[in-house]
C-alpha cells in the first residue's frame, strides 16, 4: 500500500508567506549592505545588486526609511545609512562597554567571594546573561551567557527591573510570572514590593526561586543619570554560600557595582 501527501491550500498559503517574508528580510538586510559598502545607493543600483525590479526595491527602501534605518540624500535622490542604524549599533557597543569595564572587577569578585559573578542587562522582557566568572569553589554554576532569565524570579532580575516604575515593570512583565520553585513570586503585588525593598536597600537576594539550591545576591549598574543599565551578581549552592557569605557577599557587590557605575559618570549622592 503507499500513501501520498499533499499540502492543503492554506498550508501552501502559509509556506508561500513565510517564504516571502524571509526574502523580503533578506533583501532588505542586503540593501543595507550594499549603502553601508557605497555609501550612497540609489534604487536603480539597489534593484541591479538585489537583481530585482525597481519597484521591488523602492517598496523595500521605503520601509527602511520609514524606520529610520536609511534616508534620502535631498540633493543627490540616493539613499545613505540613517541614524536608526546608530540606534541600534549603539545598544550593541553599551553591551559591549558594560563587560569591559565589568569584567575586571568581576574577576576580582570571583576570587574575594570564590562564588560565580554574573553581569546581566534588561532584554525583551528578560535578563540577558552577559558575562560570567567562575568562582574557585569546588563546584561551579551552569554557564548562563547570553541565555535570557526570568526577571521575576532571579536576583539580576529584580535589580533590574527596579530601575522602572510600577508601570514599566507591569509592561515589561505581561503579567506573566511563571512558577520555576516553589519559593517562586508569581504575584505582581508582591513582587512590586520585593522591587520596592530592592530600590531601598541597593541589593537583592534571592533564595531558591529559580532553582532549589541556588541562592544569588545582585547589585544594580547605574550610568551617569542613575539609571540602572546593568546587575552584577554573586551566586552558588546554598549549602556552600550561606547567610554569612551572602552577607559578605552582599558589601563586595554593592561596592563594586558602585565602582562600575563610576566608570560610567554615576556619582552617589
Amino acid at each position: 500500500m503507499s500513501y501520498s501527501f499533499e499540502m492543503s491550500n492554506s498550508e501552501t498559503h502559509s509556506s508561500s508567506v513565510h517564504s516571502g517574508s524571509v526574502q523580503s528580510v533578506d533583501r532588505a538586510v542586503t540593501i543595507l549592505e550594499v549603502i553601508a559598502r557605497t555609501g550612497l545607493a540609489g534604487v536603480t543600483e539597489i534593484a541591479a545588486e538585489l537583481g530585482v525590479h525597481k519597484s521591488t526595491a523602492s517598496r523595500i527602501v521605503s520601509t527602511l526609511e520609514a524606520r529610520g534605518l536609511v534616508e534620502q540624500d535631498q540633493h543627490r535622490g540616493k539613499y545613505r545609512l540613517g541614524l536608526g542604524i546608530l540606534r541600534l549599533a549603539g545598544a550593541t557597543t553599551a553591551r559591549l562597554d558594560i563587560v569591559q569595564e565589568a569584567r575586571p572587577i568581576a574577576k576580582l569578585l570571583a576570587e574575594r567571594t570564590g562564588e560565580t559573578i554574573n553581569v546581566a542587562v534588561l532584554s525583551d522582557g528578560a535578563a540577558l546573561y552577559l558575562d560570567q566568572v567562575s568562582g574557585n569553589a569546588s563546584v561551579q554554576s551552569h554557564n548562563w551567557v547570553g541565555q535570557r532569565i526570568p526577571l521575576h524570579a532571579t536576583s539580576n532580575g529584580k535589580v533590574l527591573l527596579s530601575g522602572l516604575s510600577e508601570a514599566g515593570i507591569r509592561t515589561v512583565l505581561e503579567s506573566k510570572l511563571p512558577t520555576y520553585t516553589p519559593h517562586t513570586v508569581t504575584s505582581i503585588p508582591r513582587l512590586l514590593t520585593e522591587v520596592a525593598e530592592v530600590v531601598a536597600a541597593g541589593f537583592s537576594i534571592v533564595i531558591d526561586e529559580l532553582e532549589v539550591g541556588l541562592t544569588a545576591v545582585s547589585a544594580p549598574v547605574r550610568n551617569a543619570h542613575g539609571d540602572v543599565i546593568a546587575s552584577i551578581s554573586a551566586s552558588g549552592p546554598g549549602f556552600r554560600f550561606t547567610d554569612e557569605k551572602v552577607g559578605a557577599a552582599k558589601d563586595l557587590l554593592v561596592a563594586a557595582a558602585t565602582d562600575i557605575s563610576s566608570r560610567f559618570g554615576w556619582r552617589e549622592g
